[in-house]
């Protein structure tokens, strides 16, 4: 029988339980990417976000991926983040990264508790919209 020390009448902490048998929440790398990625996509400035060939097969089959873009690294309840974004044309884009990280830092540490330690933006494209392909044509 193990050992038992008691602390009041509600408490009770065994000596000798490992710390892995505790009760525990783990979050998956992809719950974070999704959580980034929605965060992301609300951010004025942002076209899209880049998530390469694969990104681009998933959507051509008809699945939305919401962490596209998103890659999570993860250490304890350390997290940082890197965010592949295209640009809207004309919007600046230190404004852009800044609202981005303010945005996704919000959404993870809120939603999750893990704490951000930093978010790497890497701008990949401009996208132009109709009217600002026209405007140089002039």
């Amino acid at each position: 029988m193990s050992e038992e020390k008691k602390l009041d009448p509600e408490i009770v902490i065994e000596k000798g339980v490992p710390e892995e048998e505790s009760d525990s929440v783990r979050i998956a790398a992809e719950v974070i990417g999704i959580l980034a990625g929605i965060a992301a996509s609300e951010v004025p400035g942002i076209a899209g976000m880049s998530g390469g060939l694969v990104g681009g097969i998933a959507e051509k089959l008809g699945r939305r991926d919401l962490a596209k873009g998103i890659r999570v690294h993860q250490e304890g309840n350390r997290v940082k983040l890197d965010a592949n974004i295209i640009v809207e044309y004309g919007a600046k884009i230190s404004e852009v990264a800044k609202k981005l990280r303010q945005a996704v830092r919000e959404a993870v540490e809120e939603t999750t508790g893990l704490n951000v330690v930093a978010i790497n933006v890497h701008v990949l494209g401009i996208h132009l919209t109709k009217e600002s392909e026209g405007a140089g044509e002039e």
